[in-house]
């Protein structure tokens, strides 16, 4: 084991689940291998078996692991420790003051988020004549390092071939033996995330080198050029190329609960949804002109998402609906409590059974603290850093924590939480079904002993918050989605006036 982390060993044996089998043998059999497991099937300790099975015939030497940096405190070091069959494995986390210190020592496994690449790689950026990204990386002190196989724990977190985090990571693709992938959710917002993915594991060989090729070949671009539809049969076509290079399983194979869905509705007062539909109108009348530019339309939108929530921050556009300016460029303005006053109806209806909720924005964060203060035993997730969270993951699946608060970002990779509890809620609703998916899965995953979860979902009656959902349960196209949505809901409303 590492020298930094004492952990005691548990000395179980690692006794692979048949899917887990067919997982390890398809690692083995593949140099280059995606496995698309969804949460709670094992992916971690499958990878491990595969790394052990190899290292101890000397085939490999050093691994690289990038996950998010949660999972590189609690999923990597734990699972090492849970099985007796790993802990000849030696692992170091190349995060914080002591990184250097810890690349220096002889381990077996180095496992690195994906925002410390800059200083793993030695990377420098600039920029181009048309203002494109361009990363380059110090190869002599790379290749020094010695890896020779790479793992990369959601690896959707590579999706975008645009980043700087894919960019420098591409520089050193070819210098890796065994290159594999793990996720849950590799087209969570549609299969245009595949593309870098999958270069990531095959440099290009099953969905070609670049990325315009890949639209031109199987995508339709819509009339703002954001968002591009499938042409007729490029469905089953990206799915033939990708077949021999990614293993895909779902929770189908285990006894999973049934996961219920939940609607609470609630209306925001006359004032709140005044101002509410003041910006609505403002915004669809810039989508209908084309003067909303952002990536997406999602990103435009965040002030309606705001409101329904029950606050906004204040801007010049804001303070033109009647509200004060700010002082400051984060302040913001408390608009209603109404979804804060339904989310404490349900937690007094569960009598004290574990509820996880997610929340957006820091007003919402600020609302849900003062609703909920620290004698109502309510804990907050963003008040621990990443060494406490294996801690507080145990106090939470021992049943000890009545009501847990989490960003999405934040917890929903790397938790185990599905120990005692039956429950999620979405006080603040997301656009990214990726996100979504993973912080269901931290209770809605294998293990969880009872009959059925429950997903409770907080809406603001008549706003985004419905599109939104409808969304996610499409996994369409977000802006699309919200064009369509708000103009619809806009329609029903003059008609009902």
């Amino acid at each position: 084991m590492t020298s930094n982390l004492a952990y005691v060993l548990s000395g179980k044996p690692f006794t692979p689940r048949n899917y887990q089998k067919t997982a390890i043998k398809f690692l083995l059999e593949h140099a280059c291998a995606g496995l698309f497991l969804k949460p709670g099937l094992g992916k971690t300790s499958t990878t491990l078996a595969a790394l052990t099975f190899l290292k101890k015939r000397g085939l490999i030497g050093k691994t690289l692991v990038i996950a998010p940096l949660r999972p590189c405190y609690t999923v990597w070091p734990k699972e090492i420790e849970k099985w007796a069959d790993f802990s000849h494995l030696r692992i170091e986390i190349l995060h914080g003051p002591g990184k250097d210190a810890a690349l220096a020592r002889e381990a077996d496994i180095y496992v690195i988020n994906p925002e410390g690449l800059d200083w793993l790689l030695g990377t420098t950026k600039s920029r181009s004549a048309n203002n494109r990204l361009k990363v380059g990386v110090d190869m002599k002190r790379w290749k020094s390092l010695g890896f020779d196989v790479l793992v990369v724990d959601e690896l959707s977190k590579f999706k975008h071939h645009t980043t700087g985090r894919f960019k420098a990571l591409k520089e050193v693709l070819g210098t890796f033996g065994r290159r594999w992938g793990l996720t849950g959710s590799p087209a969570s917002n549609g299969l245009m995330d595949l593309f870098g993915q999958c270069y990531v594991l095959d440099e290009g060989r099953s969905l070609g080198q670049y990325i315009t090729r890949f639209r031109e070949t199987y995508f339709i671009p819509d009339r703002y050029g954001y968002n591009w539809t499938l042409k007729p049969g490029a469905e089953e076509l990206i799915y033939e190329r990708i077949e021999p290079l990614v293993l895909q399983m779902g929770t189908d194979l285990l006894d999973m609960p049934d996961l219920i869905p939940n609607n609470i509705m609630v209306r925001m007062p006359d004032d709140a949804l005044q101002l509410y539909l003041c910006l609505e109108k403002n915004f669809i009348a810039a989508m209908d002109a084309r003067m909303v530019t952002a990536p997406t339309a999602a990103a435009a939108s965040t002030k309606l998402r705001q409101v329904a929530n029950g606050g906004v921050y204040l801007d010049a556009e804001v303070a033109a609906t009647g509200l004060r300016v700010p002082h400051s460029k984060r302040e913001w303005a408390d608009i209603h409590d109404e979804k804060t006053d339904a989310l404490l109806d349900l937690v007094a209806e569960l009598q004290g059974d574990p509820l996880l909720v997610a929340y957006d924005f820091e007003h919402d964060l600020d609302r849900l603290r003062r609703a909920f203060p620290a004698k109502s035993g309510a804990v907050f997730a963003c008040d621990y850093n990443m060494k406490q969270f294996s801690k507080l993951e145990d106090k939470w699946n021992r049943g000890e924590i009545p009501v847990l608060f989490g960003h999405p970002q934040s917890i929903g990779h790397g938790l185990n939480l599905q120990g005692c509890a039956a429950n999620v809620c979405w006080h603040s609703m997301t656009w990214n079904r990726e996100l979504y998916d993973q912080f269901v899965g931290r209770v809605w995953r294998q293990g969880n002993k009872h009959s059925k979860v429950i997903v409770h979902h907080i809406l603001a009656e008549g706003t985004i918050d419905e599109v939104m959902l409808g969304a996610i349960a499409m996994k369409g196209s977000v802006e699309q989605a919200l064009f369509d949505g708000l103009k619809k809901m806009a329609a029903e409303r003059r008609g009902r006036g």
